[in-house]
């Protein structure tokens, strides 16, 4: 098992690189990677123990493979997939291929390291990788957003590399364990580094902007599987260290109710989907122990959705509102926004039933509050008019909504538990009391909420607030001030 994960680690990096030698191979190739890690993640779910895998022994440099790894590398897996086979028919070059496979390959590896060093040599990996995607189509503004994305991801993981650097001072060590007994600064710098590089709360408000500017497939990748990158280890070191959850809880309730009020006013389509991906993070980090089932609901729901948009006839919710939509798109728009406000028979259902279920008491009028917010916001969606005039699409387009709707109908199983009389009542009425709520309040509303904490001049700012409050938060939360 060892040596089936060394390989599976090393594979998108070295057929990435072929990708450029052999440049014919290119879709073909990236299609090999994805489903290597589709099977490799049903491996992991089959292996009853937990794999440790320890590199550099006196550094602490570790890998750990577990059932909350293998949700999210099938997430990556089949997000990466979905938008191969959406791409296949297009003039994707061989470069764009070879990121894919090199974002993929690092994407894995945060879900497997156990250690601070792996864990940003991987997420430094992966920043590169999103920039060159983001700024593949070489248009000054997907150059100016790549920018943008790559400085503040380079900013924050400073701010995490100077928390591990304490981390180790303290303890001669880069595994996760060495939090324990450290100083709040440096646990509060490693928290602010990969609550902003996942998108969370106020100092990851550079998401909406980038993953809404960004191409169809590349805001797929980015909200499907991307940010995940960051939220697993904060999941990791919730589950690991009892001082760490109620701070990962507290922010995941946060972020899922700031996201939210923003996508519920929201007038554009990919702002909209891209301010919800910010919401159902929090949603994620909020029962940290059933986080990688969410995230697997989330990522095919999400990427189903930015591929949708990028084939409707407009951005603007106000045009679409009079522009007939194709049936056909239509009916996968309905299936995907039923999901993620957590109907019956889909995925999101039995998602959002088991975070409820694992939330403590004071969390539980947040997230409900968030959730009836997610019924409001995909309300204008489901909302739309169908029966426009029938627009070809490629065959990667329904190739790939086939694959990410087909998997929220079969992973709708993992937790058939869910479907009880109580369980069943409460979805179905915050669905409902959600479309009442847009109807007659929030269709009509004019409201825009202000930009100005997502303009970059301000973004350092916000990482400086956050860090003033995760260090008081881990101050006074921590006996004696230390974990």
């Amino acid at each position: 098992m060892i040596s089936l994960t060394i390989a599976w680690l090393a594979l998108p990096f070295f057929l990435g690189f072929i990708i450029y030698l052999v440049p014919k191979l290119d879709r073909y190739l990236a299609l090999t990677i994805a489903l290597v890690s589709v099977a490799y993640s049903f491996v992991l779910f089959s292996q009853k123990n937990p794999l440790t895998l320890k590199l550099l022994d006196n550094f602490g440099v570790t890998l750990i493979a577990d059932q909350l790894s293998a949700f999210f590398i099938l997430t990556n897996a089949l997000v990466t997939l979905a938008v191969i086979i959406y791409c296949w028919p297009t003039d994707k070059t061989a470069f764009f291929y070879a990121q894919i496979a090199i974002l993929h390959g690092s994407v894995n590896a945060t879900f497997i390291c156990a250690d601070f060093v792996s864990l940003y040599v991987a997420l430094e990996v992966l920043g590169i990788a999103a920039f060159l995607l983001i700024a593949y189509p070489r248009t000054d503004r997907a150059i100016w957003v790549a920018l943008r994305y790559l400085f503040v991801s380079n900013t924050v993981m400073l701010f995490y590399l100077v928390g591990v650097a304490l981390v180790y001072q303290e303890h001669h060590s880069f595994y996760f364990a060495g939090l324990q007994g450290s100083a709040p600064e440096a646990l509060a710098l490693i928290l602010l580094g990969l609550l902003s590089k996942g998108g969370i709360f106020i100092s990851g408000l550079w998401l909406p902007l980038t993953h809404s500017e960004s191409e169809s497939p590349v805001s797929a990748l980015l909200s499907g599987a991307v940010v995940k990158a960051a939220v697993f280890p904060l999941a990791r070191c919730a589950l690991v260290f009892e001082e760490v959850d109620p701070v990962v809880r507290f922010f995941g309730v946060g972020t899922a109710l700031l996201g939210v009020s923003y996508a519920v006013f929201e007038k554009d389509v990919k702002r909209m989907l891209a301010f919800h991906t910010v919401s159902q993070l929090g949603f994620i980090l909020a029962a940290p122990e059933v986080g990688g089932f969410y995230a697997l609901t989330h990522g095919l729901v999400k990427s189903a959705l930015f591929l949708i948009a990028g084939v409707l006839p407009s951005r603007k919710f106000k045009e679409l509102k009079q522009t007939p939509i194709n049936t056909k798109v239509w009916i996968a728009l309905v299936i995907a926004s039923f999901s993620i406000s957590g109907f019956p028979l889909l995925a999101g259902f039995g998602a959002k039933v088991l975070t409820m279920k694992n939330l403590v008491s004071w969390q539980i009028i947040g997230m409900n509050i968030a959730a009836l917010g997610t019924a409001i916001s995909f309300a204008k969606f489901i909302f739309l008019p169908p029966g426009g005039e029938e627009k070809k699409l490629h065959f990667g387009f329904w190739g790939a909504i086939i694959l990410l709707i087909g998997g929220l109908f079969v992973a709708n199983g993992v937790y058939y538990n869910a479907y009880t009389l109580e369980n069943t009542i409460k979805p179905l009425a915050t669905i409902f009391l959600g479309w009442l709520a847009y109807l007659f309040i929030f269709q009509r509303s004019a409201l825009i909420l202000p930009r100005y904490l997502e303009q970059f001049d301000h973004l350092i700012g916000m990482m400086s607030l956050v860090l003033i409050l995760l260090f008081w938060m881990v101050w006074t939360w921590s006996p004696g001030g230390a974990l």
